[in-house]
């Protein structure tokens, strides 16, 4: 995904370490560069936002159970297929 907007960091990258950002995994060179993409670019601030509830709601809903291997793959694999597509409404650009 991309917005069409040139960015210090792109979309693409952004989104690739979404979850490794929401999981305060990354280095703080790196957290910074994300926070500042995520403040410019809407499209990559939205998916931020979906892409964490989602993760909390899984959190929650799942506890402290282990995730089948199989379930993750499966989940994992709907949400590139989901990030590869425009959003309903959206052209591509």
């Amino acid at each position: 995904m991309s917005c069409g907007n040139e960015h210090q960091t792109p979309c693409t990258e952004v989104l690739a370490k979404v979850y490794t950002y929401i999981d305060g995994e990354l280095e703080d060179m790196s957290c910074a560069e994300i926070q500042q993409h995520l403040d410019e670019c809407r499209p990559c601030l939205r998916e931020y936002g979906l892409e964490e509830s989602v993760k909390k709601l899984v959190g929650k809903s799942c506890g402290c159970d282990p995730v089948p291997a199989d379930l993750k793959a499966k989940v994992l694999g709907r949400i590139e297929q989901v990030l590869a597509s425009p959003p309903p409404g959206e052209a591509e650009q």
